[in-house]
């Protein structure tokens, strides 16, 4: 045979993917029904923006290609995925509650495409249930890479235990975007390992960041992500889109170099490099009180203070009052809002409480109040504490109660 063509020899990294359609679908339309639709639709957009990676051996080559979804009530999609590559396995409901057989079908796929010889080398799960943590961990103890992509609010444990996580903001973007982009997935807590080559002299003279270099250098400290975001958008409007080509703010901000540095950790901060470094950025337990600090570390819940929190929920209902908007650009202006009321918090803290406000089907209509985003958001959070087995007193539930609400509710 032609080494050529020898497998060996052939560029990209073997990958495979498996997508849970029902799990990302509904996800994905809690958060913005036209992302939904072209998630359905259009396969073959975000999968070759996954497969363009980058160059040589960044860019991936998906050799298998699986998307498990219930015939009964998702069929008519089916023919879209086909034409795009994937194999369509169907997964009835089995019970009367409606559960499918997705969740052995594509545990029993993925373990033989583990053991198969033809040295898978990054698994990619498109689901948020927390289910799939033990395949994860299978996976990595094969020293497999990871890529979990996410539509709706993720188990801590399941986002630990993946190499990498696209977020649901991201994954929308994405979807919503005019063109293809490469996608370079971010380990958690990380910075990307690749960046878009040949962007950041193009953008070196640009009025943004021309305005966060004069901000960031004359601060007395680390700088709020938010702060730095909203600055940027201010001075060039355009960058709403898609941070020129960059994707997120993060990864738009770490380009800019001249010592400026960024880092993701609690909602992202941004500091002069000259002056600072990564020992002087705040910790939870700088931010927030004993109980509250250790609700943050132990289910991802942003580390913001009742007073942001309540700022957040009175900026969502007012924004909704407005007129609807998806949840996409309501996690912009709610930050917008956020940072002009000197309560900056990250646009990532707003979706995850969005994010959470869709698992307890709260209706984001032009009657939610704050009081009600409170509410629903503070169930969401017992929630969580009860699924992550916090055990806490009276006086503790009280305190996680009056903080996830930002003091909205009665105790």
């Amino acid at each position: 045979m032609n080494d050529a063509l020898s497998p060996s020899r052939r560029p990209g990294i073997r990958a495979a993917m498996f997508v849970d359609f029902d799990n990302v679908f509904t996800g994905l339309q809690a958060l913005d029904p036209l992302a939904a639709k072209r998630f359905a639709e259009d396969p073959k957009h975000w999968a070759d923006a996954l497969s363009a990676g980058g160059s040589g051996e960044d860019a991936r080559r998906f050799l298998i290609r699986n998307c498990y979804l219930n015939p009964v009530v998702y069929s008519k999609y089916r023919t879209y995925w086909t034409r795009a590559g994937f194999r369509v396995i169907d997964c009835p409901s089995l019970t009367q509650r409606g559960k499918s057989s997705t969740d052995i079908n594509l545990v029993l796929d993925a373990m033989d495409a583990l053991s198969g010889n033809v040295g898978i080398e990054e698994f990619f799960i498109a689901s948020a249930d927390a289910d799939f943590t033990s395949l994860i961990q299978r996976f990595r103890a094969a020293d497999r890479m990871t890529t979990v992509i996410a539509a709706g609010a993720v188990a801590f444990a399941y986002r630990e235990m993946a190499d990498h996580v696209v977020e649901s903001h991201d994954f929308v973007a994405i979807l919503n975007g005019s063109t293809v982009e490469p996608v370079h997935t971010v380990a958690s807590g990380k910075q990307p390992a690749v960046q878009p080559a040949g962007k950041a002299k193009a953008k070196s003279a640009s009025p943004a960041i021309r305005e966060v270099l004069g901000f960031v250098r004359a601060a007395p400290g680390p700088v709020n992500g938010a702060m730095v975001a909203h600055r940027a958008l201010t001075a060039e409007p355009s960058l709403k889109t898609d941070w020129g080509g960059w994707g997120k703010f993060g990864t738009w901000v770490s380009q800019i170099g001249q010592g400026v540095e960024y880092s993701p950790a609690q909602g992202g901060w941004v500091w002069d490099a000259k002056r600072f470094s990564n020992e002087d950025l705040p910790t939870p337990a700088d931010l927030l009180p004993g109980i509250e600090e250790q609700v943050t570390r132990v289910t991802d819940v942003p580390a913001l203070s009742a007073a942001q929190f309540r700022q957040m929920f009175q900026a969502m209902a007012a924004r909704l009052r407005e007129h609807p908007l998806n949840r996409t650009e309501l996690s912009r202006l709610v930050r917008d809002d956020c940072v002009t009321a000197d309560q900056p918090v990250s646009r990532n803290a707003v979706s995850f409480v969005l994010q959470g406000l869709a698992y307890v089907n709260f209706p984001l209509t032009d009657e939610a109040t704050a009081e009600g985003l409170a509410a629903a958001w503070t169930a969401n959070v017992e929630e969580l504490c009860r699924v992550a087995l916090l055990e806490f007193d009276a006086a503790e539930k009280l305190a996680v109660r009056r903080w996830a609400s930002g003091g909205l509710l009665d105790a």
